[in-house]
């Protein structure tokens, strides 16, 4: 593919300005000023030509134009009206020959042959149901510190079309998001994040490459969609015993579960049952674990969930 123009620092402080924008902290808005950052994302993301991405949280257009140049269609997701309002134009001045059409509230950019290359939603990440068009296969996104688990997980259990992506995330996030059982990081996010994908980090990114700077480092996360466990227990019914289990850390499961099981000895029951130690705890357990476990607790009463 050929080479598309990146954001540079001045451009993007340029843009800021003339849009009135200073980033906050409420919405975790940290732009990447470093090209050689964005093209490294693109790169592990293993992106390649008519890949349909579906990136969250684009901003100013740093990594949105980076998949576009390895050929990527975009389905870009932001909540902030104000960036929404300014990415089609920036899209369009770096990436020449593009129409931009409106549909519902959804701005589409397509090029000559009528193919869209950014689909832009203005929206909650959270509250997206449904995405417009070509389905996405990848997930790519700079994501906001303080909603990047919820949100990656949310993607994950609406569009099963996702099967791969990478991630950008704060340091101590990408480590929990990543870490197997048994280890010192590993809990809820490493925990529901194992039901859709096998995860791992791979790359530390400093604190240089945004604007503005934050106070903590960020890391890469590649993760790679797997079926989810052989199992009879619902999602809903295994991260119902996933969220009990770390409700409290360093618990024993047989009285971390016991309120979810009726009791202590109902808790212990389903954990022998499972093949789990009752006097285990919830950070030894693997995501195949918690359904086996969820199975036995839920076996005698409805199912619960999807």
């Amino acid at each position: 593919m050929s080479t598309t123009a990146l954001l540079g620092p001045a451009e993007i402080r340029e843009l800021a300005a003339r849009a009135g924008i200073r980033p906050t902290k409420q919405l975790g808005q940290n732009f990447v000023l470093d090209g050689g950052t964005v093209r490294k994302i693109v790169r592990q993301a293993d992106i390649e030509p008519g890949d349909q991405v579906v990136e969250v949280g684009p901003g100013l257009g740093s990594l949105t134009l980076g998949l576009l140049e390895a050929g990527a269609d975009v389905t870009a997701v932001e909540i902030d009206t104000v960036l929404a309002g300014l990415l089609p134009e920036t899209v369009a001045r770096h990436v020449p020959g593009l129409t931009a059409t409106t549909q519902d509230g959804v701005v589409v950019l397509s090029d000559a042959a009528g193919r869209a290359r950014l689909t832009l939603v203005t929206s909650d990440a959270l509250d997206v149901t449904e995405l417009p068009g070509v389905q996405p296969v990848a997930f790519v996104a700079n994501l906001p510190y303080n909603v990047s688990v919820p949100v990656l997980l949310t993607f994950l259990e609406r569009f099963d079309s996702i099967e791969r992506g990478l991630v950008m995330v704060q340091a101590e996030v990408a480590d929990r998001l990543a870490a197997p059982p048994g280890s010192r990081t590993y809990g809820v996010p490493s925990a529901k994040a194992a039901w859709y994908v096998a995860a791992r980090r791979t790359s530390t990114i400093g604190r240089s490459v945004f604007w503005p700077v934050p106070n903590v480092d960020s890391a890469l996360v590649r993760f790679d969609r797997r079926e989810p466990p052989a199992t009879t227990a619902t999602r809903v019914e295994t991260f119902a015993v996933v969220d009990a289990a770390f409700a409290q850390r360093r618990k024993m499961l047989r009285s971390a579960l016991a309120t979810l099981a009726g009791s202590p000895a109902a808790a212990v029951e389903a954990l022998e049952a499972a093949g789990v130690d009752p006097e285990a705890r919830g950070e030894r357990v693997d995501i195949a674990g918690f359904a086996k476990i969820a199975e036995r607790l839920f076996s005698g009463s409805g199912r619960v969930g999807a």
